[in-house]
């Protein structure tokens, strides 16, 4: 009988161990820095605790805080180690669910009516790090429903046995810490011991199972750490983040505003907000030019009948605005949920030649979707948002050409915008359930195929998620992150098969018989408000010169030398410079202050010594004087700088 099992790592070698090793066992035989760090292990792509034995041969990953799926587990743990403490501090606490989350976890818990506030966070965080301290394994313990049943009886916690109730004999597990027991599936890290810094961030109220009807429980939120230093750095970065708030920078900068008589989650532009949509607006406008896109527009309205035909209404009906009716019978309109019907329809209003293809129509099309208004949040969750959406539509054999042309648009935009730190999310099918697609599994193997060759070709760092496509096709999504290490989802680039099949889209071929061109998805910027507001996030308000909504600021010493700065001004305007003239009776360092706090990036000051000359005295955001200088020569230091913003390296 053979007791050895083979375990390939990630770097491609294959180690043998003995049947039931861990991967606790595997990281100790390479290095005992990398068995402290270990905290679970991703075994056949099985995330699992890293001290699970395995019984076959496997490829095997070890997993620590540096890892996703590893800071996932961690902060998991965490919850339960939440929940042990508040079974300490407040006994006859029941609990529901306590999942990881993208900045660390929650817990929803039944305090029996208790109240609960910021006011109780302390003696929650220092029993959780006294507990902590106690290094307590986090065993697994696999249990019966009846098991898991009679336990939760006893400790009469309606909300686990919901759970239980929905759960298969066999598939159930309990894990357990010092004196707490809960309900999981795991995984989990090895002991307690690892967390050494904790944080309850929020409190706020969560139906039980988000229904309404439910009663109503304590959500806590909390994020740990396995360094003190990095909770410190964390907390550092959020007040960063308070002050790059889109929402506080936006109404500082007077960019945009919102009222509730217009209706929750529509923005309006305010003169300096739209002028910085439309410097972005051209900026890519010109580059689609220059990539053969044409221009397109279509309405902000379509008949519920082209929504059905496209599949979107099916999807997606609940989460549009009702139906708008006319007088006539039986005719009805939606507000555009989506651009690309309309542009399948364009497509259809001639015939089309093989020699025709790539056919590339642009549009800045503004769609309209209902969000609930309680998950609206400034201009990263609207109800009318503008995508600078495009569809391409060509042959089989262009897709993949066409696809990188794709990637390379959406890497000069990025770059241009200064987001440098990014990566690809390949988003394909969930493996098993098919039910949310459209289309046929050959099409979608294609359309799969075309995008995960297409990124290896461009060198792209990507990650594969299953689940995360399009109802109608898989896609290759942007994530970025920012100044303050936040990732965000920005360009994104579909293959789809699937709508030109609905719309019964044809081209004529060589061979002169009728074929299905294929549909390219894409829109760099994705939602521009949503790119704005990441935007504004990202620079903390300090915009490159080329896009800034004032490039500069004259400011006249005093109203005797106002007709000079007017004249300056008039010089700027006519080499495509914009700003303003600040004519206010105010002294020349409000004038400059207040330039500073709006971020203008050049402040110009004039009075008798640049009048006499001719020229100007310069102040750069940030920099302070620059020096006194002819007109022409700060106009040529901008257009300078202009010209080194858009050029990408």
């Amino acid at each position: 009988m053979n007791n050895q099992i083979q375990i390939t790592l990630p770097d491609g070698s294959i180690r043998t161990f003995p049947k039931g090793t861990t991967g606790l066992d595997i990281a100790q035989s390479i290095s005992e820095g990398l068995a402290r760090n270990v905290l679970a292990a991703r075994v056949n792509n099985d995330v699992q605790d890293a001290t699970r034995a395995i019984d076959q041969d496997a490829t095997v990953q070890l997993l620590t805080w540096n890892d996703p799926d590893g800071k996932a587990t961690f902060w998991h743990s965490s919850a339960h180690l939440l929940a042990e403490a508040l079974e300490s501090l407040y006994p006859g606490v029941k609990f529901g669910i306590g999942p990881a989350i993208e900045t660390g976890f929650y817990y929803d818990v039944d305090l029996g009516g208790k109240p609960f506030s910021q006011d109780d966070f302390k003696k929650v965080e220092d029993k959780m790090l006294e507990l902590a301290r106690q290094k307590e394994v986090y065993a697994r313990k696999p249990v019966s429903k009846a098991e898991a049943i009679a336990y939760f009886t006893q400790k009469g916690d309606e909300y686990k046995l919901d759970l239980i109730d929905g759960l298969a004999d066999g598939t159930i597990t309990f894990y357990s810490q010092g004196n707490f027991t809960d309900l999981c599936r795991g995984p989990h890290i090895p002991n307690t011991g690892f967390i050494k810094a904790t944080k309850l961030m929020n409190v706020a109220g969560a139906y039980w199972r988000g229904n309404e009807k439910n009663k109503m429980l304590t959500r806590i939120y909390a994020v740990t750490f396995p360094k003190q230093k990095e909770l410190d750095e964390y907390l550092n970065r959020l007040e960063e983040a308070k002050k790059r708030d889109h929402r506080k920078l936006g109404k500082e900068m007077e960019l945009f505003a919102f009222s509730e008589r217009v209706g929750l989650g529509l923005p309006l532009w305010l003169p300096k907000g739209a002028m910085l949509r439309e410097r972005l607006e051209n900026f890519l406008k010109r580059a689609q030019v220059r990539a053969g896109y044409l221009p397109v527009v279509t309405p902000h309205i379509g008949s519920k009948e082209l929504y059905v035909t496209s599949g979107h209404y099916e999807k997606y009906g609940k989460d549009s605005f009702q139906p708008i009716h006319t007088p006539d019978a039986g005719e009805e309109f939606l507000l555009k949920p989506m651009n690309c019907p309309h542009h399948c329809e364009i497509y259809r209003t001639k015939p089309r030649s093989y020699k025709d293809l790539p056919l590339r129509l642009a549009e800045f099309g503004t769609v309209y979707r209902y969000e609930q208004s309680g998950e609206l949040h400034g201009l990263t969750r609207v109800r009318g948002f503008t995508q600078d959406d495009a569809h391409i539509f060509c042959r089989p054999d262009q897709v993949e050409e066409e696809f990188m042309n794709v990637i390379d648009l959406v890497i000069y935009v990025l770059k241009v915008l200064g987001f440098n730190d990014y990566s690809a999310q390949i988003s394909l099918r969930d493996k098993e359930d098919r039910s949310k697609y459209i289309g046929s599994d050959e099409l979608w193997e294609k359309a799969e195929g075309a995008i995960i060759r297409s990124a290896a070709a461009k060198n792209l760092p990507t990650v594969i998620e299953y689940g995360e496509a399009a109802f109608y096709g898989p896609k290759l999504d942007f994530m970025v992150r920012d100044a303050l290490g936040r990732k965000w989802q920005l360009g994104t680039i579909q293959v789809d098969y699937n709508l030109p099949e609905r719309f019964e889209l044809e081209y004529v071929g060589s061979d002169n018989q009728k074929h299905r061109p294929v549909m390219i998805h894409r829109a760099p910027f994705g939602s521009l408000e949503r790119f704005v507001a990441i935007l504004i996030e990202n620079t903390a308000g300090h915009f490159p010169l080329w896009l800034s909504p004032d490039q500069l600021a004259v400011l006249p010493i005093s109203e005797k030398y106002e007709d000079y700065a007017n004249h300056v001004f008039l010089e700027l305007q006519d080499q495509d410079l914009r700003g303003y003239v600040d004519l206010r009776d105010e002294k020349i360092g409000k004038k400059i202050r207040d330039a500073e706090v709006a971020k203008v990036p050049f402040m110009l000051v004039v009075g008798e010594k640049e009048q006499a000359a001719g020229s100007i005295s310069v102040r750069k955001k940030g920099e302070g004087d620059i020096g006194s200088m002819p007109l022409a020569d700060f106009i040529a230091l901008a257009k300078a700088e202009v010209a080194k913003n858009l050029a990408v390296n």
